[in-house]
């Protein structure tokens, strides 16, 4: 009589992220690349992100109070610094808690509906701070080129409908580009090259057409891009024209002390975003897109209050009314 043979059948295991459904199988978790390709550099990355982090959210923050309890600083230009303020704090919170767990531990996931969300906000935030830059241009236009009418062009009604429309406008973008990317499949693999969910990464790891995506993406990068850019260029055109008619140089100087700052952040955001973005998916480069990431969620949001308030004596006269500290 022949022994009986046991046979064991050994079946792989499906990875945690990743979910078989109807044969077919899907990711339910992304893995952020980040900088793990540079492991010596993570420690000083995340000492140099966190202080970065920390002075962002503290000089927006001072910002924000010192508009908002200051009623001399009620006005267009400060209401829209306002906002642009508040945009930074959600931009740069979206990805930076994250990005610095990944940079001090080995959990580099990311849950797909954290994925979705995390790419909701940004795409919220960094086409809103395109739009506010560019109506902030035409505030300065209204304020040096037609200066007796400025109370008129710019009300406290119109003021707040830009806002409003700025805010809803980019809203309905993010969800438009947040829908397109929740209808892709994602079977694997799920490695994002960058340090948080964006378009151009997440698009070439999808398993199914991103045509459509391509084309809201390309739509997307003419208006907040190009249009935005040019119309801000326009705005600056007529400004710098009309400082050159001015007949005194304190005019001039006072005039260009009031659209200087902004002007600067303008050049440093756009130099950014022409940098990595304004280009087809099938170019996109991870090494270009991450420098390019720091430079417009992080950098950015951290050097705009301090350029800002170093460079406008009414915020920092607020400023040390609310803070006696800061007349040391």
């Amino acid at each position: 009589m022949k022994p009986w043979v046991e046979i064991h059948l050994i079946v792989p295991e499906t990875p945690l992220s990743l979910r078989t459904m109807n044969n077919k199988t899907w990711v339910t978790e992304f893995i952020l690349q980040g900088f793990s390709e540079h492991p010596e550099y993570c420690m000083l990355l995340f000492g140099c992100f966190l202080s970065l982090y920390s002075v962002a959210l503290t000089g927006n923050i001072l910002i924000i109070l010192a508009i908002t309890l200051n009623r001399g600083l009620h006005t267009p230009m400060y209401f829209f610094l306002f906002n642009l303020a508040t945009m930074d704090i959600i931009c740069t919170s979206s990805i930076m808690p994250k990005a610095l767990e990944g940079l001090v531990t080995e959990e580099r996931s990311i849950s797909y509906g954290g994925c979705m969300a995390q790419l909701y906000f940004l795409t919220w935030s960094a086409s809103s701070e395109l739009l506010l830059l560019t109506v902030m241009a035409y505030d300065r236009y209204a304020a040096i080129c037609h200066p007796l009418h400025y109370s008129v062009i710019m009300s406290k009604v119109f003021c707040s409908m830009l806002a409003i429309g700025v805010w809803v406008l980019c809203a309905f973008n993010s969800a438009v580009h947040t829908g397109l990317m929740l209808r892709l499949n994602f079977c694997g693999p799920n490695i994002i090259t960058h340090f948080f969910c964006e378009v151009p990464p997440l698009l070439l790891l999808s398993c199914s057409s991103t045509y459509v995506n391509s084309i809201m993406t390309v739509l997307a990068d003419a208006f907040y891009g190009i249009l935005n850019f040019l119309m801000t260029i326009v705005s600056y055109g007529f400004i710098i024209s009309s400082i050159l008619k001015m007949q005194t140089a304190e005019g001039k100087k006072k005039a260009f002390s009031t659209c200087s700052s902004h002007l600067i952040v303008v050049c440093m955001y756009y130099t950014a975003v022409f940098y990595a973005y304004i280009s087809p998916v099938t170019s996109y480069s991870a090494e270009k897109s991450k420098l390019a990431g720091v430079l417009y969620t992080l950098l950015s949001p951290t050097l705009n209050p301090l350029i800002y308030t170093l460079r406008n004596k009414e915020v920092k006269a607020a400023l040390r009314k609310l803070f006696p500290f800061f007349r040391h």
